[in-house]
């Protein structure tokens, strides 16, 4: 992997006159403190951006309706126009920014859900951050006894929760730009409640579907593909895909899958697939992919929620190339994102086949 740090003068850095910049530090903490993102928390918890859908109201009038102290909501309503998610208005009137709207139940690719997760179970797991630092362990476990998957199974709340942030930013612009005009049945490995292989089997009404994850991630599936009008050609099935995954697939979907484990998880599920791909089988790898480059990258962070809550990581592509040559896959194709301010959390498309097997045409 390269050196991250080749694009910095360390010389310069280090420079014993170099004067501590208390002010942008100061600005860095007061934004991203606990504080902030919990005052998020509060709004998407609360569900004020659609309580305040329909225009201007007071913090009295929003408290009564959401449940909450009058006094407290309009000190967590003013905070929150402070960091741009709600204009302030006089008399204590208060509405949404366009920025607060993406809180809204119905966003697209809204952030509510997301918040909400990150400010339960997750927020308390990233009180112990220190035993993920010393340890290598995910945080999560030593705080619940149980680890993440475990603790859904046994939360119906927090499951709900974490399957509809799942849905509401399913990667469906990477997969869009996939061809599946060869393929006859899709399988869509750890694919949660659905929302990803739903989009699939709309834009692809040749196809057949196969849903595979744990009993308690594919309990709402059944109704996502009744929504979607896909039911008729959906199979779901419950089971772990540390054991087996379903054959007889055309297309095999890892999406957001393998940076929920360490290395050595990772594997056993790659190489569970394998075992249940046929020899013109593909697999569709879909993560996040951190640049070895040095700078801001979204990667880099939901690398360290990944090490503190499950217990896995981002990786480079270099790392996950090798990762595939070691459960016998040969990658075919890598797109890579844009990273910019609109497409901040894209991930890349990967495709694979198993070695030896024969060759296929990539879209």
């Amino acid at each position: 992997m390269s050196n991250p740090t080749r694009h910095v003068d360390l010389s310069a850095s280090a420079a014993p006159d170099l004067v501590p910049d208390v002010t942008a530090l100061n600005n860095l903490v007061v934004t991203t403190a606990p504080w902030a993102f919990q005052s998020l928390y509060v709004a998407a918890k609360l569900g004020l951006a659609d309580a305040l859908r329909l225009g201007s109201r007071s913090s009295d009038d929003l408290a009564e309706e959401v449940g909450a102290h009058p006094g407290a909501l309009y000190r967590f309503c003013r905070a929150l126009a402070a960091l741009g998610i709600l204009y302030e208005h006089p008399d204590r009137i208060f509405s949404t920014t366009a920025m607060g709207a993406a809180l809204r139940s119905d966003a697209p690719r809204g952030l509510r859900h997301f918040i909400i997760v990150n400010g339960e179970e997750s927020f308390r797991a990233w009180a112990e951050v220190m035993h993920s630092v010393r340890t290598g362990k995910a945080a999560f476990d030593h705080v619940y006894g149980m680890s993440h998957f475990a603790y859904l199974a046994l939360e119906a709340e927090a499951s709900t929760a974490f399957n509809a942030m799942a849905k509401s930013g399913a990667p469906t612009e990477a997969v869009d730009s996939c061809d599946f005009s060869e393929d006859r049945v899709v399988v869509d490995v750890g694919g949660g409640s659905g929302g990803l292989l739903a989009h699939i089997l709309q834009r692809n009404p040749e196809l057949i579907g196969i849903l595979s994850d744990t009993p308690a991630g594919v309990e709402q599936a059944a109704e996502l593909f009744a929504a979607h009008h896909v039911l008729d050609r959906a199979v779901i099935m419950g089971g772990s895909f540390f054991e087996s995954v379903p054959n007889g697939g055309d297309s095999y979907i890892l999406s957001r899958v393998i940076h929920d484990w360490n290395d050595e998880d990772a594997l056993r599920i790659l190489r569970t697939v394998h075992r249940a791909m046929s020899p013109g089988s593909r697999l569709i790898l879909i993560d996040k992919v951190i640049p070895d480059t040095a700078g801001f990258h979204p990667g880099k962070f939901s690398d360290l929620q990944m090490l503190v809550v499950l217990g896995g990581q981002e990786r480079t592509l270099s790392e996950l190339t090798v990762l595939l040559d070691h459960a016998g896959f040969r990658l075919t194709d890598v797109r890579m994102p844009e990273f910019g301010p609109d497409s901040p959390w894209a991930e890349a498309l990967i495709q694979a086949m198993p070695v030896d097997s024969g060759e296929r045409k990539m879209s």
